[in-house]
């Protein structure tokens, strides 16, 4: 197999990596978005009539979208994943500057700030943030390893003049990084979650606090963090008759959630809350799983998608592939996206470097966490936050955005040390 080349005969950066991709990852890739875009074409025909006059107008958009991303994936995967690490500063800063310049631009619906009109179309920058959240971390965990563990401190002009006092040891040390980069993560958070976005903000804080959690910072911050939520939820559940009844009586004055926000709580603690309302897309969504039964009722055949469950082809398109493939689809199709996460573990270890082994690490715990809220809030286990489902959910910048994800893990994999399928042809042939 030739050796992936990074480097110049002069030394200097290549812009192209050589080798082969990982087989199996790509694969998976195109399997997920094939089984995907039938299943997107199938939840989406009648909304996609009743709003726009033809049934296919979504799926020919998503298909679309879906050959961009297909060119953006075979993009990045050509290039040199180290490009991006020289990069990743600036991505962030004009990222921020995205989410700032979208809050401040005119709505594209009423009372949310989450798109960018282009005029032949929308994107959102929060799914471009969730990627540069990623390199940026996975750039600043490389660099700063050795401060963030504590074996060092940080050593700049700046920090000189702070030499020998405590708050010199403080900033220059583990703590100042972690007041740094934990920040920036919910600097970002701060930015989405004011586009009235809390299923954003949520991707956002989790995907930032797990790459720190990989960039090897102190152990203590998670476990306190994931206890502090855990009483939050366990008070919730405790108290939800309480909750409801305040929420109800109008005396809840939460300075953190906004009003829909609340009422989706109540909507989950009280099953019987506002069942034309509030439950309506949550309700609809357990009779579809729940008549989809061990088989399912067949391709094209879902009852739910004609006008109850609202917007089938977003953030409740499982729902759909439940009834019409049975337990037994939906259970196939969580298996791949296990095994896409699986390989892209195997890449995010194998890597050469520790940049792309957290970028990696960091692009696939996006794609499973994503799997696992979307599914969590169809099944009513958690209240509904508005995920798209990876792959399915329509959507051109969050398909566009992973697919050029994907491209990057597999131009990670070009560089690391894995047995490639071209590899074990050539053992074989021997």
């Amino acid at each position: 197999m030739p050796q992936a080349q990074t480097k110049t005969q002069k030394g200097k950066l290549a812009i192209w990596s050589e080798g082969s991709i990982d087989t199996p990852f790509a694969i998976i890739v195109m399997v997920l978005l094939a089984i995907g875009l039938i299943m997107m074409y199938s939840a989406s025909y009648t909304y996609s009539y009743y709003d726009r006059g033809d049934s296919s107008a979504m799926i020919k958009n998503q298909v679309m979208f879906a050959a961009i991303g297909l060119a953006g994936m075979a993009f990045a995967s050509k290039l040199n994943y180290k490009i991006i690490k020289v990069l990743a500063p600036l991505i962030m800063l004009a990222t921020i500057g995205l989410l700032m310049l979208v809050l401040v631009l005119p709505e594209y619906k009423p009372g949310f700030h989450r798109w960018i009109n282009l005029g032949f179309t929308t994107f959102q920058p929060s799914e471009i943030a969730k990627f540069a959240l990623i390199i940026f971390c996975a750039w600043g965990m490389e660099r700063h390893h050795s401060v963030i563990t504590g074996k060092s401190r940080l050593k700049s002009n700046w920090t000189r003049r702070f030499e020998g006092s405590d708050i010199g040891r403080i900033i220059t040390g583990s703590l100042g990084m972690t007041a740094f980069y934990g920040g920036v993560v919910l600097f970002v958070a701060m930015l989405v979650y004011l586009e009235n976005h809390m299923s954003g903000t949520i991707l956002m804080i989790c995907i930032g606090a797990f790459m720190l959690y990989l960039g090897g910072f102190n152990r203590w911050y998670f476990i306190a963090a994931i206890l502090g939520v855990a009483i939050v939820v366990i008070y919730m559940l405790a108290n939800r008759q309480e909750i409801i009844n305040a929420f109800e009586n109008d005396e809840v004055t939460n300075p953190i959630l906004k009003a829909y926000m609340s009422q989706r709580i109540v909507a989950w603690l009280d099953k019987d809350f506002d069942p034309l309302g509030a439950r309506w897309q949550t309700d609809n969504s357990i009779y579809a799983i729940g008549s989809g039964g061990f088989w399912g009722v067949g391709l094209g055949n879902s009852k739910q998608k004609h006008m109850y469950v609202s917007e089938p082809q977003n953030d409740f398109i499982f729902s759909i592939v439940v009834e019409e493939l049975g337990f037994i689809g939906a259970a196939l199709i969580l298996v791949l996206f296990g095994l896409l996460i699986w390989r892209g573990v195997v890449i995010g270890i194998k890597a050469k470097d520790r940049f792309g082994s957290l970028m990696a690490m960091g692009i696939v715990f996006q794609v499973g966490l994503q799997v696992v809220l979307n599914v969590a809030v169809v099944t009513d286990f958690i209240p509904n936050t508005g995920i798209s489902l990876p792959f399915f959910s329509y959507g051109g910048t969050s398909l566009d955005m992973l697919l050029f994800e994907m491209g990057v893990v597999l131009s990670i994999s070009r560089q690391a040390n894995l047995e490639k399928l071209s590899t074990m042809k050539a053992v074989k042939s021997k």
